[in-house]
């Protein structure tokens, strides 16, 4: 009986098996096929989130247009910083900065969210990844406005680097989607994750570059020696940097893009085994 039952599962094919590099690309593949569904749906949510709203989504850049200027006008003092520089880069950190956080805390409950969804809607997981990082892409395409009119104001001078800030959102997009699934699958198991992540994400953003300029520990590294380099440290300055540079005109620095490049790699990789090992239990968690 032992010798028939280790000879039925011998005979299994292994990409029968729930726990196979085929099961997590081809989730990955059919998500990626259905995007009229995350799309929609990424799209009805931002609908749903302004319903009876007489501007909608406008709310979206009137919000981040008052917190920019506010910020601007504050720091700006605090920090002895030209206006005409220090709001342009303020505004930009801050939108890439919403769309990191946002990706970071709504992907620890991507598919806690989505639970009813997901048990009367049989839908490759990566379908809720996608839609989450569509839906903070829109927000992203209206958060734009902002700048384009800070951009007017104060006739910045933009040189055709500008472009490189297209492949950097690319690259912003896909971590995006490692973030989320990575976090999302950990969160659904261990159900401490996401308060945990909501609280770290404030200190987070004060440790980070945004509203103040990196470039100001650089000036004092006489007096604070390794300490100057803490910046560096931080791997959000660098995706954070690769978007700000060319979009406000600044000199663009490679080791900004090497190193997010590693992140992304070491994520996706890291997201991946998640992916493989847990993928078939995450509809059992929620």
């Amino acid at each position: 009986m032992q010798a028939t039952s280790t000879l039925d599962s011998d005979s299994v094919p292994a990409e029968l098996s729930s726990r196979t590099w085929r099961r997590a690309f081809q989730d990955f593949h059919d998500g990626i096929r259905q995007r009229q569904l995350w799309a929609h749906l990424g799209w009805q949510d931002i609908k749903q989130r302004y319903r009876r709203s007489v501007i909608g989504p406008l709310w979206i850049t009137i919000g981040m247009g008052m917190t920019a200027m506010a910020l601007g006008l504050l720091y700006s003092q605090l920090f002895d910083q030209e206006i005409a520089e220090f709001l342009p880069y303020l505004t930009v950190g801050f939108i890439v900065w919403n769309f990191i956080r946002d990706c970071l805390t709504e992907g620890t409950e991507v598919f806690i969210s989505n639970e009813g969804l997901m048990k009367q809607l049989p839908a490759p997981i990566s379908v809720h990844v996608l839609r989450l990082v569509w839906r903070q892409t829109l927000f992203f395409a209206h958060n734009m406005i902002v700048y384009f009119v800070v951009l007017a104001i104060f006739r910045m001078d933009i040189s055709w680097t500008v472009i490189f800030a297209i492949p950097a959102f690319a690259l912003l997009m896909a971590n995006g989607v490692w973030v989320a699934l990575l976090f999302g699958i950990v969160a659904t198991r261990f159900r401490d994750i996401p308060p945990v992540i909501n609280s770290l994400t404030t200190l987070v953003f004060f440790m980070t570059p945004i509203v103040w300029n990196a470039d100001i520990l650089k000036e004092k590294a006489p007096e604070l020696g390794w300490r100057a380099n803490l910046a560096d440290i931080n791997p959000l300055y660098h995706y954070i940097e690769i978007i700000r540079d060319p979009l406000t005109g600044a000199n663009q620095e490679l080791y900004h893009w090497l190193i997010v490049l590693g992140c992304t790699i070491v994520g996706w990789l890291l997201a991946l085994v998640v992916m493989r090992n847990y993928r078939a239990r995450v509809t059992y968690w929620v």
